[in-house]
């Protein structure tokens, strides 16, 4: 047999094998990290989890805060597609308030533990990101907001405190969604769509404008 036509496959099959075994570590440490907290979980109790070898494993991760900011980057690179498609989309504002409460929402659904995690472990992901999630959150919601005052999507008021509260909501509701979610995970999708209404509806009523001061 020619050795040229069977070079294609093992390749191939050694790129699966590469994916599935990245992927059964990542599956892991989300449980391990679920069940016994992100402090208490060891590289060894990952391991134990996936069947494969204790070598195999640091072929992939040289150690657990690897494995903990491999999780937070897929979560937040999603996240960031689906915000940059949202701000493509928004014609109004309340286009602008609804998809991006779902982009964010719908993340948080579909991971709901690697949210957990983030909010749980700041300083690992000041290490890991130079940042807080908080903060990096809030440059990328600023830029938004601004962009969208000058299209003349969202009305011009303080935009300060415009990022705040539209952050505000988005993150206490995120929390509690992802509790939801982990409980009833085939209910997520169905909760994040549930969240996105409860956020718009409540925000866009503060888009009306000034009340009168007593």
């Amino acid at each position: 047999m020619d050795m040229l036509d069977t070079k294609p496959e093992a390749t191939g099959k050694r790129e699966f094998n590469r994916i599935r075994n990245r992927s059964a570590i990542l599956d892991a440490a989300r449980e391990c990290f679920r069940e016994r907290g992100y402090d208490n979980s060891t590289i060894r109790d990952i391991v134990r989890r996936t069947g494969l070898a204790a070598g195999t494993f640091y072929n992939y991760f040289s150690s657990k805060q690897d494995i903990f900011a491999a999780l937070l980057t897929d979560f937040l690179s999603g996240l960031n597609h689906n915000l940059t498609e949202c701000r493509k989309s928004a014609n109004s504002a309340e286009d602008f308030v609804y998809f991006a409460y779902l982009a964010l929402f719908r993340a948080t659904a579909s991971d709901p533990l690697v949210y957990e995690l983030a909010h749980r472990n700041d300083r690992a992901i000041r290490e890991l990101f130079g940042s807080d999630i908080l903060g990096l959150a809030m440059l990328s919601l600023e830029d938004d907001v601004r962009t969208a005052v000058e299209r003349g999507l969202l009305p011009e008021m303080d935009e300060e405190y415009l990022c705040a509260a539209f952050f505000g909501v988005g993150y206490e509701l995120s929390l509690r969604l992802a509790y939801r979610a982990h409980d009833r995970p085939a209910d997520a999708e169905a909760e994040a769509r549930n969240a996105t209404r409860f956020a718009t509806n409540l925000f866009l009523k503060g888009l009306e404008g000034d009340m009168p001061l007593p």
